[in-house]
């Protein structure tokens, strides 16, 4: 079931600056956080020794400011990686709560990342980083709505066939019938949450499910 929220709503759902945990997951795993560090320190230099040729001139404080600005990259960094998913997904125009089930469970694997390494002959191989994924299947009494798929861990192994689910879906469309795109999902019976990035601000999504669900469909078992 799609239960149409108010849009007004969606800033206590998805705030416009990343939460702590939107920050956490964009910082990344120890390569991403090196890459940003050696951006940071490389940037930070150069406009540092800059900013020493530009001693006395109009441009100094500029130059400074820029090295500031750099050296501090590694910490504001995930900050706008976060705040733009959630500016990026604000700008739909129609919400609903979807009310489900999971349909369907199955594991895949994906590249995570790759590199080139010498074997035992010399001979350059490419070495693949791969990654186990659960991909959930969702539908409503209306039929089959969409997956979602996130890196698999041990508490995920709670879900199954059945279980209820629920997640935030928006479109341009607004009878959402065609490019539409779901958050993070809950699973209430379990109080498991699930996805590749966490969208919602989750006791709010809670109470929203709470208001709405007891107002359209009287969900007693919430």
């Amino acid at each position: 079931m799609l239960i149409p929220i108010n849009s007004n709503q969606i800033s206590k759902l998805i705030p416009a600056v990343g939460t702590g945990n939107q920050y956490k997951f964009a910082l990344g795993n120890p390569e991403k956080i090196l890459q940003r560090l050696i951006i940071s320190s490389i940037g930070g230099i150069i406009t540092f020794l800059i900013s020493i040729s530009q001693t006395g001139n109009q441009t100094y404080n500029l130059w400074l400011l820029l090295c500031v600005i750099f050296f501090l990259y590694i910490i504001w960094g995930p900050i706008l990686e976060s705040s733009r998913r959630n500016l990026k997904y604000r700008k739909y125009k129609f919400y609903s709560i979807f009310d489900g089930i999971v349909s369907d469970i199955y594991k895949t694997e994906k590249v995570e990342s790759s590199r080139e390494q010498s074997n035992k002959q010399g001979r350059l191989e490419i070495v693949q980083n791969k990654r186990t994924w659960l991909i959930l299947e969702l539908e409503d009494e209306d039929g089959y709505l969409e997956k979602i798929s996130f890196p698999l861990e041990n508490k995920h192994s709670q879900i199954r066939i059945g279980s209820k689910i629920r997640c935030l879906v928006t479109s341009n469309d607004r009878n959402f019938s065609r490019d539409y795109f779901l958050t993070d999902a809950w699973l209430p019976d379990i109080n498991l949450w699930v996805g590749e990035y966490p969208y919602l601000l989750r006791p709010a999504f809670k109470e929203i499910c709470y208001i709405y669900l007891n107002k359209f469909v009287g969900d007693n078992n919430f």
